[in-house]
């Protein structure tokens, strides 16, 4: 729930960012922030050469390929938009991904469970008021993303089995920064970095310290322990705080609609993620034996 909360607020603070420097810019300044904390701390920890290509990849997948396309999406869209899409449709694909390579079917509960998350996303998007003509551009960069989640989630599982979660994060999001920073080097010259105020760095410092370097460590490690599905499914939560968020920070007001579909989408993550128990096997009853004599 923490993670889910630092990356519902992650929305507001990076419309925030894209307000003042290109979408490209924005998103590799909070990675470059994010790094160098997670060096900073981690002290870049051994990474086995056999394993560095894969986790490369993983920073290519969830923080390149998925950050390019959550900044442009942003830039065209409102937040509350990609707070709803983005952790909506992840877990969707996950599940739906692992449920068809696994060839099993979610229990009773937990398809409830996914239908009232979807179902109340839906009613969470159609109460979001409509804006200008690039919205549809934007939705469809949110759902790419969503995409790239899906894939870094189901993707990072089996490595997590092997190396620990600070580890990968460290050096995906390295791989996954320095893919950004050569995007983003073409715009760096236009920005007018004097205009920049204290604001702006504060923000950039919540955004690289809380929802980037804690968060994605947190994630990965919840990845490795309850699975891929369970994580990615608590994204459910995502959109209340969300829109909370941007109801706060940048004045975009909640409708009750979208109450609805927030209090749905708690009752699927819940359903999705609580701890199942299996049911107590009853022993079979004994049956008499005759005796010969």
């Amino acid at each position: 729930m923490l993670v889910m909360a630092l990356w519902g607020s992650a929305f507001a603070s990076s419309k925030l960012a894209v307000h003042d420097v290109p979408h490209e810019v924005a998103g590799f300044l909070r990675f470059l922030v994010g790094t160098v904390v997670l060096v900073i701390v981690l002290r870049l920890p051994r990474l086995p050469t056999t394993e560095a290509t894969r986790v490369a990849g993983l920073g290519l997948i969830g923080v390149f390929g998925y950050n390019v396309l959550f900044f442009l999406g942003l830039s065209l869209a409102p937040a509350a938009d990609g707070s709803v899409i983005v952790p909506m449709t992840a877990p969707v694909i996950t599940v739906v991904v692992l449920a068809v390579r696994s060839r099993t079917r979610p229990s009773g509960a937990r398809a409830l469970g996914l239908a009232a998350a979807v179902a109340g996303g839906v009613v969470f998007f159609v109460g979001i008021p409509s804006s200008g003509g690039n919205r549809l551009l934007g939705d469809l960069a949110f759902l790419a993303a969503a995409a790239c989640w899906a894939c870094y989630t189901m993707l990072g599982a089996p490595i997590l089995t092997r190396l620990a979660a600070p580890t990968v994060t460290v050096y995906a999001s390295a791989a996954g920064t320095v893919a950004l920073g050569v995007l983003a080097a073409p715009a760096l010259p236009d920005v007018a970095w004097s205009e920049l105020g204290l604001e702006f760095w504060l923000n950039q410092a919540y955004l690289g310290v809380l929802p980037t370097a804690l968060a994605y460590v947190l994630y990965y490690r919840a990845v490795g322990q309850v699975g891929p599905a369970t994580a990615a499914t608590a994204m459910f939560l995502v959109p209340a705080f969300g829109l909370a968020c941007a109801w706060v920070v940048l004045g975009e007001t909640i409708s009750p609609v979208q109450g609805v579909g927030a209090a749905l989408m708690f009752v699927g993550a819940w359903l999705n993620t609580r701890k199942e128990t299996p049911r107590a096997a009853t022993p079979p009853p004994v049956q008499p034996v005759a005796l010969s004599s």
